[in-house]
């Protein structure tokens, strides 16, 4: 994993919106990723937990996307670089895998082996209700989601 950047969807497929960082790496991982880029390690992280450290630790760079709260209006992508992603995981928290990436990052941070370059690409949920599926808003937002990845995975490779 040394020298790779980690792409690393979050959420829970059972709860509408907040399964929409997994729908995101799919999309990105079937439609949008250069299938001979060995740079970038796309994984399904589930609703997180710390053994997952062991992966974000070896990464050179983190990208994570996953529902986030901000404010935005329902299917708003949101880009929080470095710094500003550790302020938005110190907000207030709408489900347990928030809170577990907080801890995930803070423990990474503590083993001195956090990515300098990370990025949480946000989107504003409409729903956590029972559901397989995001809300209509939301799932429109999953093309601009993968472009915005793409744009960090370039700037960072320049």
């Amino acid at each position: 994993m040394a020298g790779k950047i980690l792409v690393l969807g979050l959420g829970n497929v059972l709860l509408t919106d907040d399964g929409i960082g997994l729908h995101v790496i799919a999309a990105l991982d079937r439609d949008f990723m250069r299938r001979d880029d060995s740079t970038v390690v796309v994984l399904d992280g589930g609703t997180v937990g710390l053994a997952l450290l062991p992966v974000i630790e070896a990464a050179t760079a983190l990208i994570v996307v996953d529902a986030a709260n901000f404010g935005g209006a329902p299917g708003e992508v949101r880009v929080f670089d470095a710094d500003a992603m550790d302020v938005q995981l110190g907000v207030a928290k709408s489900s347990a895998h928030e809170l577990a990436l907080a801890d995930l990052i803070g423990a990474a941070r503590l083993s001195g082996s956090l990515p300098e370059r990370r990025a949480l690409v946000g989107i504003a949920p409409s729903s956590v209700e029972w559901g397989l599926e995001p809300t209509p808003e939301v799932a429109a937002s999953i093309p601009r989601a993968c472009a915005k990845i793409e744009s960090i995975i370039e700037r960072w490779a320049a």
